[in-house]
């Protein structure tokens, strides 16, 4: 199916290449490469740097643009709530970068979120794409995809996904907001069982982690060719997921295409070091310090709303992340900034004001 697709597209894929290439890339006022990660964790600008902020998903959505993903952001007014050189995580999709009126290629949208990060002295991570397909075509991405599909399967704006990590890359990776790379955001070669692909239907396959290991080694070779001083993140969960459960998370994370190493905690409010002796925090940051990497917590989430008050909740978040730093963790990002949270429901939203931007506050240091 998929030499069919492209069989299809594939005169319109090149010309949507051609024009990648000759779109000018926006000017930054510093060079890439602020960002190095070793075991001990980041340096910014060559001072230590332990950065805390959000994930915030959706701050590429245009509605005058693009499909987007969840509603838009008042760029500036996010980045200004923030303290300088926080971290905030987000979405840079190919199905971001298309024009739904005119399917052609426009940046316009993500060009202005690294804008206004540089305006108020922030840093960005970029995430190129999500395992579940969300915000994209929603379909799962199973192992043949990390063994060939990368490379072979057209989507969004005719492009494979090593045509869209091109093109971003060679148009940011010289941005002074630029944080790193990360590839794929909660990496797991499963195959489905049915169409819908819940996770109860998926089964994993023998070879799961030299299928996610070599798709680490490949596309991350392929990055640093465009930018050899890219700092790049894994975006793995870390709970035992398919490929990276147990000592699979060390062999996958000791992978050349990789320098940081991550972590997603949820469902263990209040709790530092949640998980068990084979896939718990405490084990991954053994594991990272084993391959010489930072570990980062890139995703904590509690539910607040009409099941918890956002004060508990942050008091939580800062209770967990005290002893995440003390046991050697480099990051802490919270999920999710949003701008409309729903007040109403028991969700994981952070919203403007919510006593989470003090804990970030108070976690973000320059310096150490």
């Amino acid at each position: 199916m998929a030499s069919r697709y492209m069989s299809r597209f594939g005169v319109f894929a090149l010309l949507v290449v051609i024009i990648l290439w000759c779109v000018p890339a926006p000017r930054a006022d510093a060079a890439s490469g602020r960002v190095d990660a070793t075991v001990d964790g980041f340096r910014l600008d060559g001072s230590p740097w332990w950065p805390s902020g959000f994930d915030a998903y959706q701050l590429a959505t245009d509605w005058s643009v693009n499909t987007g993903c969840g509603a838009m952001v008042d760029l500036d007014a996010y980045f200004a709530s923030l303290p300088p050189h926080s971290l905030t995580r987000f979405d840079l999709f190919a199905q971001l970068a298309v024009n739904k009126y005119t399917g052609a290629i426009d940046f316009g949208p993500m060009d202005a979120v690294f804008a206004a990060a540089a305006r108020h002295d922030q840093m960005v991570l970029p995430v190129l794409v999500a395992s579940d397909g969300a915000c994209e075509n929603g379909q799962f991405k199973e192992r043949d995809w990390y063994v060939s599909g990368w490379r072979t399967v057209v989507g969004a704006g005719g492009m494979t996904f090593r045509q869209w990590m091109r093109a971003a890359v060679r148009r940011w990776k010289n941005h002074p907001t630029l944080a790193g790379w990360e590839l794929v955001g909660e990496p797991e070669p499963s195959v489905c069982g049915d169409a819908a692909c819940g996770w109860q239907s998926r089964s994993c396959p023998p070879d799961a982690s030299g299928v996610l290991r070599t798709f680490f080694d490949t596309a991350g070779a392929a990055l640093r060719h465009i930018d050899p001083g890219a700092v790049i993140w894994s975006g793995l969960a870390g709970g035992g997921q398919c490929g990276t459960a147990g000592p699979q998370y060390e062999y996958v994370g000791d992978s050349p295409g990789l320098d940081v190493l991550d972590y997603h905690d949820y469902g263990s409010d209040g709790v530092p070091l949640p998980g068990d002796q084979w896939n718990g925090l405490a084990e991954r940051l053994r594991q990272a310090r084993a391959v010489g990497k930072p570990l980062a917590v890139n995703e904590i989430g509690q539910n607040a709303g009409s099941c918890g008050t956002r004060e508990q909740r942050a008091f939580d978040f800062r209770t967990k992340v005290t002893g995440q730093r003390a046991a050697g963790t480099s990051t802490a990002l919270f999920w999710a900034f949003v701008p409309d949270p729903r007040d109403d429901q028991c969700t994981f939203d952070i919203g403007p004001g919510d006593p989470t931007l003090d804990l970030v506050e108070d976690l973000t240091r320059y310096g150490g």
